[in-house]
């Protein structure tokens, strides 16, 4: 009990001082921001020849990592420059402390959802399909007038005509909702109007052992609705015990079906990159397995005593997007790189492609990782973001709502807040687009079955809904 009272007079002591200092660190930060940053975004932060500091618009990721790191690294393509030599890091905290207390005092909000949009080919009406969420993250259909939606903390969500339903799904797997992890992503069998089956992808996490934190990986279970309820569930892969990590990072994790009937899904490093590396390890990989979690016969590893038998490709940061070619049935990801490096991968049986051997990217602190980007054996991307857009949620467009867009690849973005649309030929991206930008942080991107395009937004959480506008 003593040492308990003890902590708490600590504790109170530390956050006295933090008030006491409070007053001076924005004084700093607001006399650094005058001399390094007025002349770009205006003395009084409405901006300049930049942009506002003050007007809730944020285009490369609105928290405070991502406005430190902005200021530390720059923005080189836009002409932003790096404060890495001239600033310290508790200077440049200072200057994000006083833009924050800035944009409260100016009343800062975030824009609404626009209604409309233009892009080059269309006019686009936006409607909210689905509000008042907690973290989605995926979506999927089960029909042309059902959807499910998955939170991140746990939860299965029906939309069905149009209404989102109050209660979640009962007796979902229990997941653990910490740091990246949770229920992430939710996909319809190809054969739901015959079997039933509907597949989650979460974190799982073992028992408790010893006081320590428990480890935790990634786990695939596939499973029925009735009644509103979970039933018929059935584990199909599951890692081995002794490879699950205490991080709670790097999760992955998409699922995809090939024309052939395979399941394809990714487990990110899990803050390990070098065991990317290792193919008797699950974490930094592509999957293949059949629905039922066998494994396929022509599996690139299958036949290597050594080798999980599950694996298809290697050498894969994080994984949050992927997608089936509809007319060639290939599989191309996105994947997050470090501080850049964000790739547009094409996937292919048995290769490498490369984290963390080679990379674009570079440690989140500014160090180098390595200074290689080409190496024999190891693949290079289809694109690369340098700097990183934060790639989330993937697909190709196959409605008829918008023909001029068939078989482009949408892509999502969380920092940056876009989607994208990019078209590829010959395995070369040829053009790149933004059709939606500001809305929200963008999880997840999907044709629906009506041919519009729904955008699954962790803030505000919600589900939004493009198509044409009417003429």
């Amino acid at each position: 009990m003593k040492s308990f009272f003890l902590f708490v007079k600590y504790s109170l002591s530390i956050a006295l001082f933090l008030f006491l200092i409070q007053p001076a660190f924005a004084q700093d930060g607001a006399a650094l921001y005058q001399k390094n940053c007025a002349q770009c975004h205006g003395a009084d932060l409405n901006g300049g020849n930049a942009t506002s500091l003050v007007d809730g618009i944020w285009q490369f990721g609105a928290e405070n990592g991502y406005v430190t790191r902005n200021i530390k690294f720059g923005i080189p393509h836009l002409g932003m420059p790096s404060y890495e030599k001239t600033l310290s890091d508790n200077e440049i905290r200072s200057i994000v402390s006083y833009i924050r207390e800035s944009e409260n005092n100016a009343g800062a909000q975030k824009p609404p959802t626009p209604e409309e949009l233009e892009t080059m080919d269309y006019d686009i009406h936006v409607e909210t399909f689905a509000d008042g969420l907690e973290i989605p993250w995926a979506i999927d259909f089960l029909d042309n007038n059902t959807a499910l939606i998955t939170e991140r903390p746990g939860r299965l969500r029906i939309v069905k005509n149009g209404v989102l339903q109050p209660e979640p799904v009962k007796n979902t797997p229990e997941v653990l909702h910490e740091g990246q992890g949770g229920l992430m992503d939710v996909a319809i069998d190809p054969e739901f109007d015959r079997n039933g089956w509907i597949y989650l992808a979460y974190s799982h996490v073992l028992p408790e052992s010893g006081g320590q934190r428990p480890p935790a990986m990634t786990r695939l279970e596939r499973g029925k609705i009735k009644n509103n309820t979970w039933t018929d569930a059935e584990v199909i892969f599951e890692a081995p015990h002794e490879t699950y990590r205490t991080t709670r990072h790097h999760y992955g994790c998409r699922i995809v079906f090939d024309p052939w009937g395979y399941l394809y899904f990714a487990i990110g490093d899990r803050g390990a990159g070098y065991q990317a590396q290792d193919f008797t390890l699950p974490n930094g990989k592509v999957h293949r397995i059949q629905t039922n979690g066998d494994i396929p016969k022509d599996n690139p590893f299958l036949y290597d005593e050594n080798a999980m038998g599950s694996l298809f490709s290697l050498g894969n940061r994080n994984i949050q997007g992927m997608a089936i070619h509809p007319e060639t049935g290939e599989l191309w990801v996105t994947e997050h790189g470090p501080m850049g490096g964000d790739e547009l991968n094409l996937i292919k049986a048995g290769n490498n492609y490369g984290w963390e051997t080679i990379t674009y990217g570079k440690n989140y602190n500014g160090t180098i990782i390595t200074e290689i980007t080409h190496m024999p054996g190891m693949e290079q991307p289809i694109l690369y973001w340098k700097p990183s857009i934060a790639v989330c949620g993937l697909d190709f467009y196959r409605g008829d709502a918008f023909k001029k867009w068939k078989n482009r690849l949408l892509v999502g973005a969380l920092k940056y807040e876009e989607v994208r649309l990019l078209q590829i030929e010959d395995e070369r991206v040829v053009h790149e687009q933004v059709i939606l930008k500001g809305a929200g942080r963008v999880r997840d991107v999907s044709t629906g079955p009506d041919g519009a395009i729904y955008v699954v937004l962790n803030n505000p959480g919600k589900v939004v809904r493009l198509a044409p506008k009417p003429n």
